[in-house]
């Protein structure tokens, strides 16, 4: 599949000359594979070091990090918190920010790598967290924390005119049935 390019939201200033690209596989068993790639001046970005032991954490969107909002037909949807410290969040929703009590039963495998290029952030997501369809609709989004503190907000399509990643309008993206992979 050929990666797609999120784009900052408009409303606010987003590091200069940063690109994000997104691309994601559909296994046969039901998992997804992520890919995550930014490039530019990554000197300029603040962003969490690797950790030892990874988990779950809470307020990841808060610094950098990548993001994946998953829903079928409906409006109940599912968002992944995925940063280059190997910590991660699951959150489930029942309609547009109606948060539901939800304990994922199996945690993502992230792998960051750095260069002085850029930053490839990759993801195997479970399909134990993900909705029981062969279809899904997806945003891929990304927070991105500048050296001063100044944060940006990426998306394959925003659709307000605020930063608003729950928006179901900005699940653009399908993966189709055919899209699944050993």
């Amino acid at each position: 599949m050929k990666p797609h390019v999120l784009q900052p939201h408009p409303s606010v200033a987003a590091p200069s000359g940063l690109q994000i690209e997104f691309d994601c596989t559909q296994r046969a068993d039901g998992s997804l594979s992520l890919r995550y790639r930014l490039e530019g001046e990554i000197a300029d970005l603040r962003l969490p070091a690797p950790i030892t032991s990874p988990g779950p954490s809470d307020g990841l969107w808060q610094r950098s990090c990548c993001e994946l909002f998953v829903t079928e037909e409906g409006d109940a949807y599912r968002e992944f918190n995925f940063s280059p410290s190997g910590e991660w969040a699951a959150y489930a929703f029942s309609g547009y920010r109606q948060r539901v009590a939800w304990q994922p039963t199996a945690a993502p495998q992230i792998r960051c790598s750095t260069n002085t290029a850029g930053i490839e952030l990759r993801v195997e997501l479970p399909g134990v967290l993900l909705p029981t369809t062969t279809k899904f609709h997806l945003s891929a989004t990304a927070v991105i924390e500048t050296r001063d503190g100044a944060l940006s907000y990426w998306a394959l399509h925003h659709a307000g005119e605020r930063p608003d990643f729950h928006r179901r309008e900005s699940f653009v993206l399908t993966l189709p049935d055919d899209s699944r992979q050993p």
